[in-house]
């Protein structure tokens, strides 16, 4: 099949057209990010590969269809970017990429903990600039510390594996516990008194209109004094001007994110020589205690080759007639 690749890095190149040698597609590799004024580019394709930051909205869709597309294919696991409902309207198909490495996320997650709560970022400036001294550096241990994981699912999961060797205490919060994690000795327990107990909130969940903003002003005014938050999901689980005003008045004590609600005209790109607008995010960066990666916890070799087969068979499933791993408004399934 004829296939428009969005948002095209060297690397998703790379991959791509390692992984279509068994496959045989014709794909179109495209820098831009799929937008209204890029959406021309798209027409007469049958196939149009997206990737997190190519938001295809009702009115998108419409024009998607009456250029021929009838198969969106997502580089990712999450679909908050697509208008479902619309697709389903148009008659245009959607499948995502449901499990890549839930390693790489977890293991990118507690790596931000680390950092954070031994400030190894400032001490690589420090040492650099030949500063050797320890004042101001001083963290804690891990051991012992509660941690509390909101979504839990293959990420949550791994992350807990992880943390349950640091000897962390668990607490968890989904609508569907995981027994696995359980086994572990995660407890479960509602959102109130994981805010109220952990040490350190990390986030798993999936973007909805009921985890849109979950990290927001009521939800810091519940939180443990100078509590560490992580956010390796997605960027609008955290209302980011709340949770500025929450690291000014020192409720939050850490925070590691490696997404951002507003990342679409910042992550990915080089904009070393440019002044970044987005005054929000600026701010974000002047604290010592925040750390921000550019959406990278995905980012390991084993996680790009999974996605680039994935996305590629379920192209190839499409075109014989028999979808995997579809995203529909009612729900997922896949086949």
């Amino acid at each position: 099949m004829r296939v428009a690749v969005f948002s095209t890095k060297p690397y998703d190149r790379q991959f791509l057209a390692h992984a279509n040698e068994q496959y045989g597609h014709e794909m179109i590799f495209l820098e831009p990010r799929l937008t209204l004024e890029t959406l021309p580019l798209a027409r007469n394709f049958a196939v149009v590969c997206l990737f997190v930051n190519d938001i295809v909205d009702a009115a998108m869709m419409a024009q998607l269809a009456d250029g021929g597309t009838r198969l969106l294919a997502l580089r990712s696991a999450g679909f908050n970017h697509v208008d479902l409902a619309a697709a389903d309207a148009h008659n245009i198909t959607v499948v995502r990429v449901p499990a890549y490495s839930p390693y790489a996320v977890a293991e990118h997650t507690v790596g931000l903990m680390l950092v954070l709560n031994r400030h190894i970022h400032r001490a690589f400036a420090r040492v650099r600039e030949g500063n050797f001294a320890l004042d101001g550096l001083m963290g804690f241990d891990m051991h012992g510390k509660t941690v509390g994981i909101i979504g839990t699912g293959k990420i949550g999961l791994e992350v807990g594996r992880i943390i349950h060797g640091f000897g962390c205490t668990i607490l968890a919060y989904d609508p569907y516990p995981n027994s696995e994690l359980i086994e572990l000795g995660a407890q479960y327990v509602e959102l109130a008194q994981l805010f109220q107990q952990s040490d350190i909130i990390t986030l798993h969940s999936p973007l909805n209109p009921q985890t849109y903003h979950l990290i927001g002003r009521d939800a810091i005014q519940q939180l443990k004094p100078g509590v560490m938050i992580i956010n390796t999901s997605r960027g609008a689980l955290i209302d980011t001007a709340e949770v500025v005003e929450g690291l000014k008045s020192g409720r939050i004590g850490y925070l590691g994110l490696d997404v951002y609600e507003e990342e679409a005209d910042l992550f990915f790109e080089d904009l070393s020589n440019k002044v970044i607008q987005d005054d929000v995010f600026a701010r974000l960066l002047t604290f010592p205690n925040v750390v921000v990666t550019g959406h990278q916890a995905f980012f390991t070799r084993n996680a790009v080759e999974a996605i680039a087969d994935v996305t590629l068979a379920n192209i190839t499933a499409f075109e014989q007639g028999s979808p995997v791993n579809t995203v529909t408004a009612e729900g997922t399934r896949r086949s």
